[in-house]
Order: C-alpha cells, then sequence, then structure tokens
C-alpha cells in the first residue's frame, strides 16, 4: 500500500482533506471517520490520520473528486464548530502509529518512582532554564573502556567503532565511542584556538563592506515575524501562528517519509534536546543569511562545522556557553568571520524559536535536505536530524517561547570568546594610525619637492637670458665694436663727445668711466676732461685702459691691428 500525499485545512465548521491518488481506482475507494480518527483507502493508496480534534457524522460532511488532478476532496464537519484544530500542517505526527502509544515507558524499573518522573515529561510543568548542580562523584577505575553517547537525546553509540574512516570528513572528534563529554570539549577548545587567524579576522573588521551586505539580506521568516508582531487579538493569535508558515509539496514529501514514533526521553536528555536545537539552528541561520537563500556545495560543511552539536557531539549545560562556542566557531572557520554575523544570527534563531514549531521545522527539514544531498553529511541526519523533525511536531511551543526569551536573555561580548579580540583590534587600530601618519607626512613632502623644484627653475630661468636679451647684448657688442673701431682708426669727427664704456682693470673690477674721442687725423691729442692740467701719468692710464677695451671687444685679426696702431700712435 502506498501513502498518498494529502493536506488539511479548516474553517470554523468543518475540516477538509485533500488527498491526490493519481491513477487509483475511483470507482472502489472507502472512507471511515469517528472522533479523531480518519481513514481512507483507494487502491493501491491508502491512509490513516489520527486528528487533534474530533469530528462528527452529522449528513453534513460533501466530497469531490477532481479526475484532472486525481484529488480527493473530503469536508468533514467539526465536533464543536468554531474549535480550532492545531497542528494540521505536521503532517508526520498525523500519521498515526503502527503500534498503540502509551505515556508509560517501554522500559521500566520496578520498584523506583525515579524513572516515571524523569522518563515522562509533564507537558504542563515550567521549563526551568537555570544551570543544574549535581553532587561529584568519582569514577571507579573498573570502569574500562565505556562506551559513550551521542546523537539525538544521547540514544546512540558504538556507531563509529567501524565506521570511524568513513565518516572521518564529517566529525572533527577521533573515536567518539570513547571519548566523555569533558575531553570532547577539551580538545574542541584546543582545535579553535589552533585554527583562529587573526589576520583573517582583521581583514573582515576592517574591510567588512561584503558583511554589511550580508547583514542586510532578510530571510524568509523575516516577514512572517513581522506579520505576527503585528497588533493582534489574544483569540487569534494562536491561529494565525499556525498560518504564518506554509509548506512547499517537496516538503510535505519529506514529512510523509518519516515514521512516526516516540521518545522516551529523561529530564537531563530532553535538556539536551532543546539545547541542541539551538545551538543546530544558530549554524542554519548563519549560512541562510551567508549565502543570501541561495544554498550551495559549502552549506553542509558551513553548518555541520559551525554546531558542535554535529561534529563534536558536544553537549550543554546553558545556553550562554552555546552562544560562547557559536561565536569562536564562527571566527575561527567560516568565509566571513565577523561578530556582527554572530548577533546576527543570534537575533534570527529568537525569531524562529517565537514562530513556533512551523518554522522550526521547516527549517529542519532544509537541513535535512542538504544533508541528504551531500555524501558525507547524510549520517548526520541519521544522528539527529530526522529524528528532530519527528520530534519537533509534538513539543509544546510555549516551551520554544520560553527557550527563546531565555536566549533572548543572555549577552555576548568578544571578550567572553577568549580570542583575545579587543586587543587585536586596539593594537591593528592603532597600527593602522601610524601609518596614516606616516602616508600624510610622505604625501607633504612631496608636495614641497615639486616647489622647490619649480622655484629653482624660475630661479634658472631669471638668471638664464631671454632671447630678447641676447639680441639686445649682442647688439651693443656690436655697437660697441663699431666705435671702439671708429676711435682706433678713424677717430672721426671735430666734437669731443662722451660716452659710456665698461673698462676691466687688471684686478678683474669693472667699472664705467667717461673718455674723450679727439679727430687724430687732425693731429688734435686725446686728453681727459678731468686732466686740465695736463698730467702725464692720468693719459698713459687712460691708453692702457683702452688697449683692454680694444682686446676684450675686437675679433683676433682686428685686435691686433688696432693695437698696433695704439701703438704707433703713442710712439
Amino acid at each position: 500500500m502506498l501513502t498518498p500525499a494529502f493536506d488539511l485545512s479548516q474553517d470554523p465548521d468543518f475540516l477538509t482533506i485533500a488527498i491526490r491518488v493519481p491513477y487509483a481506482r475511483v470507482s472502489e475507494f472507502d472512507v471511515y471517520f469517528k472522533g479523531v480518527d480518519f481513514k481512507f483507502y483507494a487502491k493501491p493508496y491508502f491512509l490513516r490520520l489520527t486528528l487533534p480534534g474530533r469530528i462528527i457524522e452529522n449528513g453534513s460532511e460533501q466530497g469531490s473528486y477532481d479526475a484532472d488532478k486525481g484529488i480527493f476532496t473530503i469536508q468533514l464537519p467539526k465536533e464543536t464548530p468554531g474549535q480550532h484544530f492545531e497542528g494540521l500542517n505536521m503532517l508526520t505526527a498525523l500519521l498515526a502509529p503502527r503500534k498503540s502509544r502509551t505515556a508509560k515507558p517501554l522500559v521500566e524499573e520496578i520498584g523506583t518512582s525515579e524513572v516515571s518522573e524523569e522518563g515522562v515529561e509533564d507537558d504542563d510543568e515550567e521549563f526551568d532554564w537555570e544551570i543544574e548542580q549535581f553532587p561529584y562523584n568519582e569514577v571507579s577505575e573498573s570502569a574500562l573502556n565505556p562506551q559513550y553517547h551521542y546523537g539525538f537525546g544521547d540514544l546512540r553509540s558504538g556507531v563509529f567503532q567501524r565506521l570511524q574512516d568513513e565518516f572521518s570528513d564529517v566529525i572533527d572528534i577521533k573515536d567518539p565511542d570513547f571519548t566523555p563529554a569533558a575531553e570532547r570539549r577539551r580538545k574542541r577548545l584546543a582545535a579553535e584556538l589552533a585554527k583562529f587567524d587573526p589576520d583573517h579576522y582583521l581583514a573582515d573588521f576592517f574591510e567588512d563592506e561584503a558583511v554589511e551586505q550580508v547583514l542586510k539580506y532578510n530571510p524568509w521568516w523575516t516577514d512572517m515575524y513581522s506579520k505576527m508582531m503585528a497588533p493582534l487579538g489574544k483569540s487569534q493569535e494562536q491561529e494565525n501562528h499556525a498560518a504564518l508558515v506554509s509548506f512547499s509539496e517537496e516538503e510535505k514529501y519529506q514529512l510523509r517519509k518519516f515514521v512516526n514514533k516516540s521518545y522516551l526521553l529523561g529530564k537531563r536528555a530532553h535538556r539536551q534536546v532543546y539545547y541542541s536545537l539551538i545551538d543546530i539552528l544558530l549554524a542554519y541561520c548563519y549560512e541562510t543569511r551567508v549565502t543570501e537563500g541561495e544554498k550551495n556545495v559549502e552549506s553542509a560543511w558551513n553548518i555541520r562545522k559551525l554546531s558542535p552539536t554535529l561534529c563534536w557531539f558536544e553537549t550543554w549545560t546553558n545556553v550562554h556557553e552555546i552562544l560562547v562556542s557559536f561565536g569562536r566557531r564562527v571566527l575561527c572557520y567560516p568565509l566571513y568571520r565577523h561578530f556582527k554575523l554572530v548577533t546576527k544570527a543570534c537575533r534570527d534563531t529568537i525569531k524562529l524559536l517565537q514562530l513556533g514549531k512551523s518554522a522550526v521545522l521547516k527549517c529542519l527539514l532544509d537541513i535535512h535536505k542538504i544533508f541528504q544531498e551531500s555524501d558525507p553529511a547524510y549520517i548526520l541526519n541519521d544522528l539527529y536530524i530526522s529524528d528532530y523533525c519527528v520530534w519537533i511536531q509534538k513539543a509544546k511551543s510555549k516551551k520554544l517561547a520560553a527557550l527563546a526569551e531565555a536566549l533572548k536573555e543572555v549577552s555576548l561580548t568578544k571578550a567572553q570568546l577568549g580570542l583575545e579580540l579587543e586587543e587585536l583590534e586596539a593594537a591593528a587600530l592603532l597600527v593602522q594610525e601610524e601609518e596614516t601618519a606616516l602616508k600624510a607626512a610622505h604625501s607633504i613632502s612631496r608636495q614641497q619637492t615639486p616647489s622647490t623644484s619649480s622655484e629653482a627653475s624660475d630661479l634658472e630661468e631669471s638668471d638664464s637670458p631671454t632671447s630678447s636679451e641676447i639680441e639686445d647684448s649682442d647688439s651693443e657688442q656690436e655697437e660697441l665694436k663699431d666705435s671702439e673701431s671708429k676711435t682706433v682708426n678713424s677717430l672721426q669727427g671735430p666734437f669731443i663727445e662722451k660716452s659710456s664704456v665698461l673698462l676691466v682693470n687688471d684686478g678683474g673690477v669693472c667699472r664705467k668711466s667717461a673718455i674723450l674721442r679727439s679727430d687724430v687725423s687732425q693731429g688734435k691729442p686725446l686728453v681727459s676732461s678731468l686732466a686740465l692740467e695736463g698730467s702725464r701719468p692720468l693719459i698713459e692710464e687712460l691708453g692702457e685702459q683702452l688697449k683692454t677695451i680694444v682686446q676684450i671687444s675686437e675679433p683676433e685679426g682686428s685686435a691686433a691691428g688696432s693695437h698696433g696702431s695704439i701703438q704707433d700712435r703713442d710712439n
């Protein structure tokens, strides 16, 4: 017999069951319903449900069949009109168990009342989230080679005795069957310290553009949480919480494949189940956020690596140590290692727990699918996730709400992670300030260097003569040559003219002096206006200075000729 796909919905007066039976013999089908029992048969399909509320046969029931879609739709009246049936989307819990269910433990120790107190949990009992203390008991040396438990509710042991080599890539702990809980934690903390990379952490701390983009992403539960937090009446609150989360056809198919069973958990084991649920949800929220809802080949690795429950079979005593462990692993293993992602994942987990078990079940189904598609990680479904998917459907929503409140009251700081993050950030900021100061000084020196060179070039330009100045100087030298040649060779002009010429003495001193030119061709001697007394030494000095002028200004040939003519004149 095949279990068909089915879906349940309700209104104030009726419960509607839609059953998809393609290729069934619709001419022969049977429907039975009474109280909380419902049965449907159409070869080769058979469906048996245990409903969360009572239904009655009063003549108002209806049924129809859509031949194109192959769907039977059966509408059944409620025994109490207006009653709300809770948990209609918990398909696994609706499927009747193979054996009769009982609240009494299947294995019971005669003569003690402790089993009944721990084995069967009182659903109406308030859950105490405080740290539970136990007296110290020394372990006797006779207990050699004990086997330690792990998995959902610590119900498994001996799984890895022969499969350690095959699943060494899935879990980080070696020989979990013979490693006690305290030793697991010690090895985990040492592995995290060895894995922590300060350079990677500081790179994400200073260059956090990608992290800020990831923090802005809104996962699928954000809108549902906003709708839930909208003002609602108390009578509508429970109904709206159940209607906020819906399951896809693929998720419904996953739920139908699970085997419905009950779990015999003690008080301590039940506490561990809730604590480990927080740890798994934290890892899932981080993975969903950093991938922005798009799963990839690294999703299975991220979830199991960030959850010590999955990779170290860790056990917990309070909520705070769960957050500390998750924060350390976020800063040691994944691609994005930022403290803001730790706090954001914590807030997302609180929202999921407040949305109720439907939202939590949807997350667990997604994790189950991710692990099932990853070849080495599917063993974690058998150890944890499949049992969680069945167990959560029967969990009490008020206990999930209490767990969310306990998680909300816990605060986490960087100093509590034990990785010296604050000291590392302070040292990095100090180095950054020094580098900034050096860069500023270097930029100032670079700005001053071009200005100095520009001033030097301006100075060179001012010292070097321009083309116009060179032309003026050449013209002045030509005029000087002409005047000197006229003075030496021709000495024309009847008038005595005063001209300013440059005189160079033997000491290299330049000075201006006024000299007198006369018409030598007419036999008039050269005299100075200052030599009115007819002093001979002054005339000789003027002649020597005139020789020097001629030697500087005239070319070689002309200078020699002029010098000769001057000597002739002196003679």
